[in-house]
């Protein structure tokens, strides 16, 4: 018995699904190491951006630009040409 009164091998421990639980957290650690994996793949793609002349600052934007409904950008790239020639750029 543990130091709480429970076997340790009991599949439910105050009342929680103790095979359940560790499932979960074994899953979202293994999800975790996949996503340190394609973090890295995602560097090494544009390290070789990088290397063929790209920058990188940019592709991340539009990159982002990308995720974005087409009527939010628009309506951004509209507001930011207007406050441009607000101050005269």
């Amino acid at each position: 018995m543990s130091e709480l009164g429970h076997n340790s091998n009991d599949p439910a421990v105050g009342g929680i699904a103790a095979d359940r639980l560790r499932s979960i957290i074994e899953r979202v650690e293994r999800l975790e190491e996949e996503r340190k994996g394609l973090a890295g793949d995602i560097k090494d793609i544009f390290t070789e951006a990088k290397s063929a002349g790209f920058e990188v600052k940019v592709l991340r934007q539009i990159i982002r630009i990308r995720k974005q409904d087409p009527a939010d950008v628009e309506e951004q790239e509209t507001l930011l040409d207007i406050y441009r020639r607000a101050i005269g750029m």
